[in-house]
This record gives C-alpha cells, structure tokens and sequence, in this order.
C-alpha cells in the first residue's frame, strides 16, 4: 500500500517506521528541507509540504497515494492555534484536488471536557479548552466532507519511547487532583490502532483511542517517577473534576486489543 504521513513527529515517525516493516511505501512530510535527510534514513520518501491559510507549497506527489494520515497538532499553546482551521482547509483542498480517497485525521481526548462523567464516541464532546475546540472544528471539517472517507482517531495522553511520565511531576509538591483518573495511550498502541485501521479498511469511523485502564493519577505518577528513578511527587488527594475515555466501537469495528493495557 502507498501511504503518505502529514506530520512526521514523535507519533507519526514511529508510525512510518512500522508501515515500512510491514511492507508498505511511505512518503512522510517536514517543513524543513534539513530534516528530509533524517526521514530518508529511515526508509521514508521525504517531502517538504507547508501548508497556511494563503499558501500549499509541495510536490502533488506526496498526496499520490491510498492513504494519507495527518498528524499535525494545533500548537494553541505557541500561540498558532488560530491558524489551524484555515490550515486544515488547505490541507482539504489538495485532497480533493488530488483524488485522494482515504484519510485518517489525528485529533485528541482534549475534545471531551472534565465534566465527571465517562465518555465515548457516542457522547457529544464539549471542548473548554483552546486546543479541545480547535480540534473539533478541524474534525467536522473533515466530517463534513463526502469525496473522501476520513477516520478520526482521539488519542489520549501519549506515553511511550521519548515521553516517560515519571517527568511530568517529578520532585513537585501539592499537585492537586491526585485522585482523578488518568487517561493514557502508550505509542505502541497508538501505532497498533491506525495499522487496525488499515488492515481492516475501517474509513469513516470516530475511535477513541485510550488505554482501559485508569489508575488515579497519584498512583500511576508516584510509580513512574520510582521507575525512572527520580524524585517522588507529592498530590493532594482529592478529586475534583475528572474524566474516563472509553471507545464504544474499538472492538467491535477493529477488534482490537490494546498492547499496553495495564499502566502500573
């Protein structure tokens, strides 16, 4: 299968990796022209795509292809969260113009608000934050499209190779919340959904994509920090708003079964 990948990051390089061990041809996408060599040793067809509101700088070869994955984040964070939508409707345009037919859009649980409930893919998200919102709107933009097939996958936190969660609290002190319960996907699983996703030609589905299991978040932090060896933080045991991400459709469209499906 030719498979093109709209965002090489952390994500959607191990995802490439796997496409190529698996016997696929993979075109992945930076914005530097630096960093096409490094896709290149790793097997991937690097291509320099720059997509904005005003501007589509690539080579229409990239979106030559069976499969287009895009794994591009909001950055709300860096202030380019405005920008997004008009990127995403640019990045639909050469869709289009180039007939591809399938797409699997990467979006995130941050759709769903903490409202004390848990939620699936049947739940009507209500996004409270910046990045929640954005990505909504970026993934009814695709809905709203009937010349292509788009499959959403909402990943929850991502863990894995490069993202050890024992960092994030590491040595701090009164961190509150301490017993919400987490919501977590490891990148192994992150990879073993969209190759799911693929193999059983499952275009057109929302999947929540989270681990079944959700420890508190004292617990689950307390023992990441001791397993990389650094300091132990400190939580308020209380809880305050929270929620639990479950799919609804993950084994029954995919019948997949999470690798990592125990987090302590």
């Amino acid at each position: 299968m030719n498979i093109s990948i709209l965002g090489c990051g952390w994500y959607g390089l191990a995802l490439a990796k796997a496409l190529i061990g698996a016997g696929h041809r993979v075109k992945g996408s930076t914005t530097s022209a630096q960093k096409t060599a490094t896709l290149a040793a790793d097997g991937i067809e690097p291509y320099v795509v720059n997509f904005s509101a005003d501007t589509a700088d690539y080579d229409p070869d990239f979106f030559s292809c069976d499969v287009l994955f895009i794994a591009i984040p909001p950055k709300s964070r860096s202030g380019e969260g405005a920008a997004y939508g008009p990127k995403i409707q640019a990045m639909i345009r050469a869709i289009k113009q180039h007939g591809v037919q399938q797409v699997v859009f990467i979006s995130s649980t941050g759709v769903y608000a903490d409202l004390n409930h848990e939620v699936t893919e049947n739940i009507n998200p209500e996004p409270n934050t910046e990045a929640g919102k954005i990505l909504l709107q970026a993934e009814e933009l695709f809905g709203n499209e009937t010349s292509f097939k788009t499959s959403i996958i909402r990943f929850a936190g991502l863990i894995g190779p490069g993202r050890d969660p024992g960092r994030f609290f590491a040595g701090k002190k009164d961190i509150p919340n301490g017993n919400a319960p987490v919501n977590l996907i490891h990148l192994d699983d992150c990879i073993g959904l969209s190759m799911a996703i693929l193999n059983k030609q499952a275009f057109g589905y929302l999947f929540n994509g989270c681990s079944p299991d959700h420890p508190i978040r004292s617990a689950f932090y307390t023992q990441a920090t001791a397993n990389s060896g650094l300091e132990t933080p400190v939580f308020i045991p209380e809880l305050k708003e929270w929620k639990i991400v479950r799919s609804a459709i993950v084994q029954a469209v995919l019948g997949y079964q999470y690798q990592v499906d125990k987090l302590l």
